[in-house]
């Protein structure tokens, strides 16, 4: 295809963010985190150079939970790792699509993954979700300078226009003919409803607020969340082994969120939508059966409120198959940390999973591969979060702006990371700023994936300076 790229550079820079108020989900809590941005060059066939623009969480505590290996290590895993791929890509040495610089990059990501876990983590390998996260920052640059150096939407570079094979080659037999064209928008959606994360650590009313809480102007507490940015979309961390926390707890957010409205936003929805993320620790499907049931039992309104559950049970497959059914016969059930590939994405239904939670740190072009096969098999899916700042929230809020998803997007980075958002703020205020419960994406515009960095004042300085600081603070760490 003429709009074929090859990759010249790629740059990575790394920032150190810390936690407003820590973020707690299943048996983690993340208080700092480190940013991955990339840069990447292109050239198309006619000559033409641009660069793109791509970031993520490099959050082994949610995509390796190891118990072997130090956090410290796993962390430089993913660090080194992003860097390492970074250089594979930009000697991957032909003109292709983006999806296949991805797809026939697979194999050196997996082969840098295993070299590095060889050094800094003997015994203990990351698995590929790691792995992804790890590569997603390139991915998204990739993808933003593929439709910068064209002058075109990256996604609607994604028909037979542009792309020299349809999915089949990636997907196998029986996706023949289909492109991923056919199930995104032509244009973002003007407003996307943002689901707020309640975390277990997270404070419900007001009057629980002690004097240790931060005094910035942000909320600290469910109530008033809701009242400034009205939020009428909950997701709830849930803890897997405690019914008797969790089942209250989910309906008091359902209570808060009535009363709120009542109270100060009768604007609002009448009824809220609710989810529950157990985060893979529930022993076995049985236990969300039965907080199903309970929850029913005690307080239906809430019940039918509940709009899916999220990866209750631990993420191998093959090594954890439950039967999921009749589960999902009571409340739709999406596959999160358990979807890392197209093989995953069948074996999940063959278990009866609703559905699959997409997210923008598994990479895009994974992410566009992914919707083809869950629209053609006709199930819902959700985009989710990994708390994503900067310009990874432009990524995760314009790929949710272009599909249909089951409702929203997750979008909590504003909660948990509100400064990681600043550089970005005053060319996307709507994105880092909620009102009336949703974002609205009028700012995401131009070619490639219309984060606009050229107007956003400082960017690449601010990066600089941030990655110096970063990479001083590693070699004071390393031994």
């Amino acid at each position: 295809m003429y709009t074929d790229i090859s990759v010249r550079e790629v740059q990575i820079f790394k920032s150190q963010a810390s936690a407003r108020t820590p973020l707690k989900f299943g048996a983690v809590v993340v208080e700092d985190l480190p940013i991955g941005f990339a840069r990447a060059t292109v050239e198309n066939r006619s000559g033409r150079t641009a660069v793109g623009w791509g970031a993520m969480f490099l959050m082994d505590l949610w995509s390796w939970p190891s118990a072997r290996a130090p956090r410290r290590a796993t962390t430089r895993v993913m660090c080194d790792l992003l860097d390492a791929y970074a250089s594979l890509v930009a000697d991957f040495g032909r003109f292709a699509h983006p999806v296949e610089i991805f797809i026939d990059s697979e194999d050196g990501l997996r082969q840098a993954a295993r070299d590095i876990c060889r050094t800094l983590t003997p015994g203990e390998e990351i698995p590929f979700l790691g792995a992804l996260v790890a590569a997603s920052p390139v991915d998204h640059a990739i993808h933003d300078a593929f439709g910068n150096v064209n002058e075109i939407d990256s996604y609607r570079g994604c028909g037979p226009e542009f792309m020299s094979s349809d999915v089949s080659r990636y997907l196998g037999r029986g996706y023949e003919g289909v492109y991923p064209s056919q199930f995104l928008r032509q244009d973002y959606l003007p407003a996307v409803p943002i689901f707020h994360l309640v975390g277990g650590l997270d404070l419900l009313r007001e009057t629980e607020v002690g004097d240790a809480a931060p005094d910035d102007g942000v909320p600290n507490s469910l109530d008033r969340w809701i009242e400034r940015d009205g939020v009428f979309c909950l997701k709830l961390k849930l803890r897997g082994q405690d019914m008797q926390w969790d089942v209250p707890r989910t309906i008091a957010v359902s209570d808060i969120y009535h009363d709120t409205r009542r109270r100060a936003r009768p604007d609002l929805p009448q009824r809220p939508f609710l989810t529950a993320d157990f985060n893979e620790q529930c022993q076995s499907p049985d236990y969300v059966v039965e907080y199903l049931q309970l929850l029913r039992e005690r307080a239906p309104r809430v019940f039918d409120e509940l709009l899916y559950i999220e990866q209750p049970t631990e993420r191998d497959l093959d090594a954890h198959a439950w039967d999921m059914r009749p589960l999902s016969a009571l409340k739709p059930i999406l596959i999160d940390e358990s979807l890392a590939s197209p093989h995953d994405f069948h074996r999940a239904l063959e278990l009866g999973w609703s559905g699959i939670a997409l997210k923008s740190c598994k990479c895009l072009s994974a992410d566009i591969l992914l919707l083809c096969a869950a629209e053609l098999a006709d199930i819902p899916y959700a985009v989710q979060d990994l708390t994503n700042p900067s310009i990874a929230l432009i990524e995760s809020i314009g790929l949710a702006a272009r599909i249909h998803t089951i409702k929203g997007v997750e979008a909590n980075s504003r909660q948990f990371f509100p400064d990681a958002n600043t550089v970005i703020a005053s060319v996307h205020p709507d994105l880092c700023e909620i009102r009336n419960g949703c974002a609205r994406t009028s700012s995401i515009s131009g070619p490639g994936l219309g984060m606009q960095i050229d107007k956003i004042d400082g960017f690449a300085a601010h990066l600089t300076e941030a990655d110096a600081a970063y990479r001083r603070a590693a070699a004071k760490e390393t031994p």
